[in-house]
This record gives structure tokens, C-alpha cells and sequence, in this order.
């Protein structure tokens, strides 16, 4: 697709938005101030970027008309507002949705073995109206039943989820990643491969950071082998939290009340799929 918007403005055609969260690996970066971005408007730059890039995608994949306005300025940013590239990542995301999950969503009953391991929950709210997942990271176990395939059923149940308690203009997610307990058994590389790359490719500016907290020393060898595969902008919302910071860095986005019970807060965890 690329040379199809050269019609478009010159204004059009070099603008460009860049929406990375800095958080900085450093340990003063865990205390640092949040950058709300709450927008429920679109501008008009994003509007004229949004008629070109619908007219686009729709072309080849008609099914594309369902998609809103508020999901097409997400691929946008995630691509710098390049209307070429952010179409392209559309149509492959629609793509591959339709093949995962041929029904428009996935159930319960589509990762059972999943499910059974209950490694992710969702609760609560941070002081923005985000919405908080945990994910147990000691209870994901390689699936041998149901294999990769279940797993991506899986991650789009779990995403979903997420995304249905945003609203425009607050549409990200935080995610606490727990890796108390974390052993070999849990090493799965191409699991969590697939994780993220399902985040980043279909869910593109959904996610406002990972917390990484008590992480054990075996971790790092899995991140070696992981973190290749993980893009700039989303690296850069992945933060590793120390154990003697944890209760600091979790209070100042999460209030008490909203905070998961086995942090020492009042918020019971529900797992994902009954969420």
C-alpha cells in the first residue's frame, strides 16, 4: 500500500504523534510521575487520517466497517500516524482474528486447559481508571493439550476482557506480571513470545505498562531469550519493580481499595474468565 496516500496534504503526509510511555529501567523510574492521556476526541488531523486510512483498509476487507474510529487512531498512533503501515497492521490483525477466532470472540469453553491453570485475574482500577490484570507467572505451565493454538484462544479471551472495561479516550490496561515462584517448569519461551506479540501486532496502544515484581534471579535468562522479540515502545512500558519498592511503586498508581489482596490491599482477584 505504500505511495497511496501521497494524494493526501502535505500537513497530512508529515505530521506525526508519537505516544511512548518513557519509563526508564532505573530505579528512580518506578517512583516516576504518570502522564495521563485522556481523550475521548478526535482531532482533526486524526479525522482526516482516520476517512483515508477507513477507505483504505475497507477496500480489501469490507468486514473492516465494524471497526470504530477510536480502534483505527490506536493502530495510527502505534504506527506514528503512518496511514501506509497502520493499515497494514489492520488488515493482518482482522485477518488472524477471523482465524482465531472465526465466532467475533472467544469462550471459556475454547481454553479450557488455559483456564484450568486460574494464572490470570482481573480487578479493580489504578487512579486513572485503568483497568489491573495479575498474572500468576508460577501457575503457566507449557500446554501439551491443547498447545499453542489454546494459548492464543487464551491471550484474546484475556485481552478482550480487558479492553471491554476501557472507554474511549482511557483505552489502556495495566498488568502486574507476579513471578513469585517461578521455576524452570515455567520457562515457557514461546508462550510468552506469542503473548506479546498478539499484544503488540492486535491490541496496539492498549497497554499503558507491565509491573514486573518479585522477579527471582532465573527470570533473566527467559528475558534474554524474550525481550528480542519485544518492540521499543513496548519494552519501554515494561518495568521490573524491586521487592523493597513494591509496596511503594503499587500504592502510588493503586489506591488501597483497589489494590489485589495478596499485596496487603481490600480487592478480592477474579479470574479472567469469570470476570
Amino acid at each position: 500500500m505504500e505511495g497511496k496516500v501521497k494524494a493526501v496534504s502535505k500537513e497530512l503526509n508529515n505530521n506525526g504523534i508519537h505516544f511512548e510511555t518513557k519509563l526508564q529501567q532505573e530505579e528512580e523510574s518506578v517512583t516516576q510521575d504518570i502522564q495521563v492521556q485522556c481523550d475521548d476526541k478526535i482531532s482533526e488531523e486524526e479525522k482526516n487520517k482516520i476517512r483515508l486510512m477507513r477507505a483504505l483498509v475497507e477496500k480489501q476487507d469490507p468486514s473492516s466497517k465494524e471497526v470504530d474510529d477510536f480502534e483505527i487512531r490506536r493502530f495510527l498512533h502505534a504506527m506514528d500516524l503512518d496511514v501506509d503501515k497502520a493499515s497494514a497492521m489492520l488488515l493482518k490483525c482482522l485477518k488472524w482474528k477471523k482465524h482465531i477466532a472465526p465466532n467475533g470472540s472467544i469462550s471459556a469453553s475454547e481454553a479450557p486447559n488455559e483456564i484450568a491453570h486460574n494464572k490470570m485475574f482481573l480487578q479493580g482500577v489504578d487512579k486513572q481508571g485503568r483497568p489491573i490484570a495479575v498474572i500468576l507467572g508460577s501457575r503457566h505451565f507449557q500446554n501439551k493439550l491443547g498447545g499453542l493454538d489454546e494459548l492464543k484462544r487464551f491471550v484474546v479471551l484475556a485481552l478482550d476482557k480487558l479492553c471491554s472495561r476501557t472507554s474511549p479516550g482511557r483505552e489502556k490496561f495495566v498488568v502486574i506480571v507476579d513471578l513469585q515462584g517461578f521455576g524452570y517448569a515455567n520457562s515457557d519461551a514461546r508462550a510468552y513470545i506469542w503473548a506479546l506479540s498478539i499484544l503488540q501486532d492486535c491490541y496496539p496502544e492498549r497497554l499503558e505498562k507491565i509491573l514486573g515484581v518479585k522477579i527471582p534471579y532465573l527470570f533473566w535468562t527467559l528475558w534474554k531469550i524474550v525481550s528480542p522479540f519485544i518492540d521499543n515502545k513496548t519494552k519501554k512500558k515494561i518495568m521490573f519493580v524491586e521487592n523493597k519498592r513494591l509496596m511503594t511503586t503499587l500504592l502510588q498508581d493503586i489506591d488501597e481499595s483497589q489494590l489485589p489482596e495478596i499485596y496487603g490491599g481490600k480487592m478480592p482477584l477474579v479470574p479472567i474468565h469469570e470476570a
